[in-house]
């Protein structure tokens, strides 16, 4: 029985190791499953050698890359836990993840070495601060892959450059995997504590889903990010499992993914939710997606029509699924669906269970709403440090979404009960960027909400109250603006900045952002002169 995520990678280089497992669709490099696993034994031994132990956390700042798998693997490997990131997050993030995560070490490319430089300089003051975990006083060590390292940093090759030796195994299959950060219960970015357990579960749980999502034979795009639970575990996971070919790509760009598509012959393409939007206006559509048998969009729900719309033009089906972080993160699939539709994100996953509560912690009367739980062996551990808002003692684990079940087990997403906002598959918190706005002295107040966007599913907007009424608007939307570009990554910034004379409150204080919503769906139908 597998007890550490890597094991597969061992399995599927003894069992094809001639096969290639991936290839990076910008420049053509190709690794077979071989030379993967002999690469992650080669970065287990680099990190034990530089004095890394089990337990210890190591950030992956890479773009869709060889080197993050290998890291990724290596890491779990040497029992070690990876954080992978946002390799756009901005220095004030990146700041913050390292020093609450204690990470020892950060992997870090072109992309990402002077962000990331820049928050390990400050890692040393604010631990002094008291403000994180405890790390070493100095900050982490830097890695460097595919640019130059400076000084005190090592490069990639150096780190791998040591024959690897057997690693002592750790049958502890509860150990702490990865740390991936998510909104939580909180409304604030907090670490999810995914072990080998809930990881591999997840995989296994898809794995047994008929008709399959992703076999031996497939070429899978790897588009969508690694740092995301659903590039990580959904798609890489299952393409460790499977021993498929996953096909590396950067960014999305509509027509270049479509010719990527075609040139590599891939099979299954699982995206994001706004995707759509922006095939929608590609000349003979149907024509480029001769190669594929299967689309999965996750993340976020999508449009009934939009499904429809897409699948009339290419004749591909779409399967969506829910899932999140906390779940590793596939909870249901319409592949497990008795009758397909395109407005559910269909049925729980074998090994899976879903029921929904009331306020009251009771069940819905009459088929009514509720907020959805999960229990399976899928689950995380909590959020780090402490493993606190985990799962119950029955093993539930209440997701803070709203939804019903139709009489044949499907799921229908309703409503968020946590404030959450999904821009183009990533989560962004209100609270988060609500707290950047108010450092500016000129902000009394601020309140984030999520708007309908064609392109992104959702998109981020902010009211904004002023210190001084007499403050112009114009300058301080601006200013609200430049400053959330310098501390925010750019899927987190406001597309709109509001400035208002007040912002409706509850008899408690609490800003009624229903309110605010209304004002936003009002304006989204023209009732509302600019």
């Amino acid at each position: 029985m597998d007890t550490n995520l890597a094991d597969l990678l061992a399995r599927a280089a003894e069992q094809e190791p001639a096969k290639t497992a991936l290839s990076e669709a910008s420049d053509g490099r190709t690794i077979t499953w071989a030379q993967l696993d002999d690469l992650a034994s080669r970065v287990a031994q680099g990190l034990s050698s530089r004095g890394l132990v089990a337990g210890y956390r190591v950030m992956i700042a890479l773009t869709n890359r060889i080197e993050f798998v290998a890291a990724y693997l290596g890491v779990l490997r040497a029992h070690m836990v990876a954080v992978p990131v946002n390799p756009r997050a901005v220095t004030g993030e990146l700041l913050r993840m390292l020093v609450d995560s204690g990470s020892r070490l950060v992997v870090v490319d072109a992309t990402t070495a002077d962000v990331v430089r820049a928050a390990v300089l400050g890692v040393g003051d604010a631990l002094a601060a008291g403000t994180g975990a405890a790390a070493a006083q100095t900050g982490p060590r830097v890695v460097t892959v595919g640019t130059p390292a400076q000084q005190g940093e090592h490069s990639f090759e150096e780190l791998v450059a040591e024959p690897p030796r057997p690693v002592p195994a750790r049958r502890d299959p509860e150990a702490l995997a990865v740390l991936l950060y998510t909104s939580g219960t909180s409304g604030r970015p907090r670490a999810a504590m995914l072990s080998h357990r809930a990881l591999l579960a997840n995989i296994e749980q898809v794995a047994s889903v008929q008709p399959p999502m992703i076999m031996g034979r497939d070429v899978v795009l790897g588009v969508l990010p690694l740092f995301h639970v659903y590039g990580l575990n959904a798609v890489l996971g299952q393409v460790l499992r499977q021993h498929a070919r996953l096909v590396l790509v950067d960014r999305f760009d509509p027509d270049g993914v479509l010719d990527i598509v075609e040139d590599e012959a891939v099979s299954v393409l699982p995206v994001a939710p706004a995707v759509f939007a922006r095939w929608r206006d590609v000349p003979s559509l149907g024509e480029r997606f001769g190669p594929v048998r299967l689309v999965l969009s996750g993340s976020a729900p999508l449009a009934p029509e939009v499904v429809d719309e897409f699948t009339a033009v290419t004749g591909v089906a779409v399967h969506q699924g829910y899932g999140l972080t906390e779940a590793a993160p596939v909870v249901t699939s319409t592949l497990c669906s008795k009758e397909p539709t395109a407005r559910s994100v269909g049925a729980a996953l074998p090994g899976i269970r879903l029921r929904l509560v009331d306020d009251r912690g009771d069940e819905p009367e009459g088929g009514d709403a509720g907020e959805i739980v999960v229990a399976g062996d899928n689950l995380f551990s909590g959020y780090w440090p402490d493993g606190a808002d985990g799962p119950d003692a029955e093993g539930w684990f209440a997701t803070g979404d709203v939804g019903y079940l139709d009489p044949g087990g499907d799921l229908y997403l309703v409503d968020r009960v946590k404030e959450l906002v999904i821009v183009s598959g990533f989560n962004v918190y209100p609270s988060e960027v609500e707290e950047v706005i108010t450092e500016l002295d000129e902000v009394a107040e601020a309140a984030v909400i999520g708007v309908a966007d064609d392109q992104s599913g959702e998109a981020v907007a902010a009211y904004v109250r002023p210190v001084d009424p007499g403050e112009d608007a114009a300058e301080l939307a601006d200013a609200v603006r430049r400053h959330c570009a310098a501390r925010l990554a750019r899927f987190k910034q406001p597309s709109v900045v509001e400035v208002v004379a007040a912002l409706p409150h509850t008899v408690t204080g609490k800003v009624q952002k229903g309110r605010l919503r209304a004002t936003e769906r009002r304006r989204g139908l023209g009732l509302l002169e600019e």
